[in-house]
């Protein structure tokens, strides 16, 4: 019987997080024997440009940068399955891509959410405030979102392109037929950035039921000395990677078993 190979998880990063935050995350895929890179985000890598009025981008841009990365990937060795781990963010513009692009093996959210504020206490009057107020109005000026505000230096178009999401609850892009891919989608108890019943909207509304398994990560199942925060997670990413992990080998138990 012919064994498949590990996947290799292809990291896209947070609003506002660098690739080089993701090296832990990339040390505990490899520590499980599978292989791991985190790709750049635009705006927030050290040496490249940043957001401004001249140097402006949208969700489009990300994905296609994704989608890069992807055919990379697939080009170096053609028969390993290759998965995406996107982070908040990087969620979205995962799923973005597979809408859009050729399709990835799997698909692994953490974070990721429809940030609409019926989701959010005091039904999200703040991030209600920041789309419909503070984006537009700061882009307009600046041509850009300035610091220290979420996300900045953030880049105009994208930026209004995810307030727009916040006001609507729909995402950034064409999704009229739910995703079939293989997708383990993880929430955090406590986060105030995407709350659990954000991302089941994310889940909902982009998935086919039948793709998606949902954990809900509690903070008793954190290690000692980690975290299971918005953003710290990735620093004790251990918990995360063993269910990952788990739920991609039960798959391809399931694919494997012949049929009785």
């Amino acid at each position: 019987m012919t064994t498949t190979p590990t996947p290799l998880v292809l990291i896209s990063p947070a609003m506002a997080i660098g690739s080089a935050y993701y090296r832990p995350l990339v040390e505990e895929f490899r520590a499980h024997g599978w292989d791991a890179r985190a790709l750049p985000r635009r705006g927030f890598e050290r040496g490249l440009p940043v957001a401004s009025r001249r140097h402006d981008w949208a969700y489009a841009d990300e994905i296609a940068e994704l989608n890069a990365g992807l055919v990379r990937a697939r080009a170096e060795e053609p028969d390993r399955p290759v998965l995406f781990l996107g982070h908040s963010l990087g969620g979205q513009i995962a799923v973005g891509h597979e809408l859009s692009g050729p399709p990835v093996d799997g698909i692994v959210t953490v974070g990721a959410a429809i940030p609409h504020p019926s989701h959010y206490p005091l039904r999200g009057l703040g991030i209600r405030f920041m789309a419909k107020v503070i984006v537009p109005v700061l882009t307009t000026l600046f041509g850009y979102l300035p610091k220290p505000l979420f996300g900045a230096p953030g880049a105009r178009t994208l930026m209004r392109e995810w307030g727009r999401m916040v006001i609507t609850g729909e995402p950034p892009f064409p999704a009229d037929e739910p995703i079939r891919t293989p997708a383990f989608i993880v929430s955090l108890q406590g986060d105030t950035l995407a709350p659990a019943s954000s991302v089941n909207r994310f889940s909902t509304r982009l998935f086919h039921p039948d793709a998606v398994t949902r954990w809900h990560y509690l903070r008793d199942e954190v290690t000692p000395g980690a975290s299971n925060d918005h953003i710290t997670w990735v620093r004790g990413s251990s918990p995360v990677v063993e269910r990952v992990v788990a739920w991609w080998d039960a798959r391809q138990d399931q694919t494997q078993r012949p049929d009785r």
